[in-house]
């Protein structure tokens, strides 16, 4: 079953491409053809590669990996902030920072700094400072927040990066391309697919067009998270019964040190002796009848 269809993207207008005189010709397999100086895309296309990269996104979600969404673009930002913040995955809608990627270390250190702040404004630490040091902390906590806020809960490395305009955020895809993530794009006729792995054909500048595409990612994103769990709860149900069906080891008898077994053993042998020997040594009186026939 198609994840999305003809009729959704023609009318959010997914179809609409760039000028002609700035097209890309590397975008010439998924341009259906030219009509008053604009390019439109081939929908029949965009669909078939929506539905790869859903099921693509769709693995990875369920083997319980990240995917980063980047999207800086005015038009995208809210869609995105919106969509993907349902499916609790990492995104960037404000600057990319350099390094973001390829020096994830340091960005792990700029986010503990801003969890050291709001440690300190709990446990009473805050306190201490002067009024315009406050102010200095707050408005640097304020501004780790908003470039990233968004992936404070980003350990490692994403498994693959989703990208609404290319050319816009060169930056992200050259970083995941260095380090051999995978790179899911919104592809418009004026960009490079080159160094894209799953492309989409589509309008990055319209809003409509953007908020059903990044929907229908993140509805697979949604199934993965959702088959992952279930599989999860069949395990443990399984491994329950099983545990239920196997018969309980019997207590093992507490062993006995040798040296206490040896003395044990001794003595029970020195018990049994003494006691044939006494037996052996009973007296027998003579009778005096017997004595005086003698």
């Amino acid at each position: 079953m198609a994840r999305t269809n003809f009729d959704q993207l023609l009318e959010a207008g997914v179809h609409f491409g760039h000028l002609k005189r700035k097209w890309n010709p590397k975008m010439a397999p998924y341009i259906f053809m030219e009509k008053n100086g604009i390019h439109i895309i081939d929908l029949h296309k965009t669909v078939l590669k929506i539905d790869e990269a859903a099921s693509a996104l769709k693995q990875i979600a369920k083997s319980g990996r990240k995917v980063l969404f980047v999207a800086t673009k005015k038009q995208a930002k809210e869609v995105v902030t919106e969509k993907v913040a349902a499916v609790n995955m990492p995104y960037v809608t404000e600057r990319w920072a350099g390094g973001m990627l390829t020096n994830f270390p340091t960005i792990r250190k700029a986010v503990k700094k801003m969890t050291t702040i709001d440690k300190m404004a709990s446990d009473g630490t805050f306190d201490n400072f002067s009024k315009r040091e406050k102010l200095q902390i707050a408005r640097q906590r304020a501004k780790l927040e908003k470039n990233l806020g968004s992936i404070a809960d980003l350990t490692r490395l994403p498994a693959a990066l989703f990208v609404i305009d290319v050319q816009k955020e060169a930056n992200a895809v050259k970083e995941a391309k260095r380090l051999n993530i995978p790179v899911f794009a919104m592809v418009d006729t004026c960009c490079d697919p080159t160094n894209i792995d799953y492309v989409i054909p589509a309008n990055d500048d319209a809003t409509k067009s953007i908020a059903v595409i990044v929907e229908t990612m993140c509805n697979a994103i949604a199934e993965g998270l959702t088959e992952r769990k279930l599989e999860k709860e069949k395990e443990a149900a399984e491994a329950a019964a099983k545990e239920e069906k196997e018969p309980k080891e019997k207590e093992p008898k507490p062993r006995i040190k040798k040296a206490v077994k040896a003395d044990v053993e001794a003595e029970a042998a020195a018990a049994e002796t003494s006691e044939q020997a006494e037996a052996a040594e009973i007296p027998t009186e003579a009778k005096p009848e017997e004595e005086a026939a003698e």
